[in-house]
């Protein structure tokens, strides 16, 4: 399906400012290497534009950014649902703030919840027929975009390296966390 949505205007960027150098840290060589200064830039504008038209397609459906990443996340669960308490830990929400999230999406008509069958105490979270429309909406957009501009032949090495990018971040996320 390809998205009929009005195109993005285009994004001006002013240049990343610059830190001073601290202590000699310079981001594992980035400063003696193009390529990997080049590389987080490119990061860089890449999370711009993406909380760009993260922000700009969950206001086209009348939701906010966060309504939709947690489409998102349900519409990737295959069907299964997922806990309240699931949902607050990946959108970093407090209780009441997941609540307020679960009631306006159920008002949208995008989600719904459902008895747990493997918990009776708790209840599992999952997409309506139209939650499922607005995340393979949202979806094709990114899709078209990446489509657009990473050749076949280069999609799997990319899926890699933002798996291992991603991998990484987790992992001194927890060891920074963890007492």
């Amino acid at each position: 399906m390809t998205d009929t949505s009005p195109a993005l205007p285009p994004l001006a960027l002013p240049p990343a400012p610059v830190s001073p150098d601290v202590g000699g840290t310079d981001l594992h060589g980035a400063a003696h290497d193009p390529a990997l200064r080049r590389v987080l830039e490119a990061f860089r504008i890449l999370q711009v534009r993406h909380t760009r038209m993260l922000a700009y397609q969950s206001a086209l459906r009348g939701l906010g950014v966060t309504d939709t990443r947690f489409l998102l996340h349900l519409a990737a669960a295959d069907g299964q649902g997922t806990t309240p308490k699931q949902a607050g830990d990946l959108l970093e929400l407090s209780t009441g703030a997941m609540t307020s999230l679960l009631d306006r999406l159920e008002r949208h008509g995008h989600t719904e919840r459902r008895p747990n069958p493997g918990d009776r105490r708790s209840i599992l979270v999952h997409l309506t027929p139209s939650g499922a429309a607005v995340a393979r909406a949202v979806g094709d957009a990114y899709a078209d975009a990446f489509g657009a501009a990473v050749a076949p032949a280069d999609r799997t090495a990319l899926a890699a390296a933002l798996e291992a990018v991603g991998a990484t971040l987790e992992r001194r996320h927890r060891q920074a966390t963890t007492p």
